[in-house]
C-alpha cells in the first residue's frame, strides 16, 4: 500500500510541544503509532488525524462533482443493435430468443417498450400479451426473464405484473426505434 505524505506544520513550535507533553504526560503508557498520530494531530488543533489528512487532500468530490466526472454511457455498439433487431420480424414480434445473454436482455428492452406503462397485469393477461409479442411459443421464459431483468415487478405471490418504469440505456432505444421503425413494427 502506498503511503501519501502529509504536510505537519505548526505556526509556534514551543505551543507544540507544550501541548505534546500534555497530552502524553495524561497517559499511563506510551502511545502507538495510530495514537501518536492523534496526539500529533491534536496538538496543532485537529479532532485526530483523519481530519488533518482529510485537509491535506483538499476538498472530497461531491455526489454531483462525481456525476460529472462520471464517464458518459458507451457508444452505441450498432453491430449488436442489427443483430439483436434481426431476431424480431418486420411486425415488430420476437421470432427468436438470442443466444447471447447481452442480446437477451437487449431483446427484452423491445419487449418492455411495448408493454403498456402503470398498468397492473394478472399473470393470464401478461402471459397472453407477451404471446401476441413473440413467435417462438415460450412466454413463461419472458415473462420470467423480465422480472428477473428488473424490468417488471411482480408481486410474491406472481398475481399482478407491471412495467417497471426507468430510464432506456441509449442502446435498447437504438433498437426500440430500430424494430419499430421496420413496417408494421409497434
Amino acid at each position: 500500500m502506498s503511503r501519501t505524505a502529509i504536510p505537519f506544520q505548526t505556526g509556534d513550535i514551543s505551543s507544540l510541544a507544550r501541548a505534546l507533553r500534555g497530552q502524553l504526560l495524561a497517559r499511563e503508557s506510551v502511545p502507538g503509532h495510530v495514537e501518536l498520530l492523534n496526539i500529533l494531530a491534536r496538538a496543532v488543533g485537529r479532532r485526530n488525524f483523519q481530519q488533518l489528512r482529510a485537509e491535506a487532500q483538499g476538498p472530497q468530490p461531491t455526489a454531483a462533482d462525481l456525476a460529472e466526472a462520471a464517464p458518459a454511457e458507451p457508444p452505441v455498439d450498432l453491430r449488436r443493435v442489427e443483430r439483436v433487431a434481426r431476431c424480431f420480424g418486420p411486425d415488430g414480434r420476437l421470432m427468436r430468443w438470442p443466444a447471447k445473454r447481452e442480446d437477451q436482455v437487449l431483446a427484452l428492452w423491445g419487449l418492455w417498450s411495448r408493454l403498456p406503462p402503470r398498468e397492473d397485469f394478472t399473470e393470464r393477461e401478461i402471459s397472453a400479451l407477451l404471446r401476441t409479442l413473440h413467435d417462438f411459443g415460450d412466454h413463461a421464459l419472458l415473462r420470467r426473464e423480465l422480472f428477473e431483468s428488473r424490468l417488471v415487478t411482480r408481486t410474491p405471490d406472481c398475481r399482478a405484473y407491471r412495467r417497471i418504469e426507468q430510464p432506456v440505456p441509449e442502446v435498447a432505444a437504438a433498437l426500440i426505434r430500430q424494430v419499430k421503425g421496420a413496417p408494421g413494427g409497434g
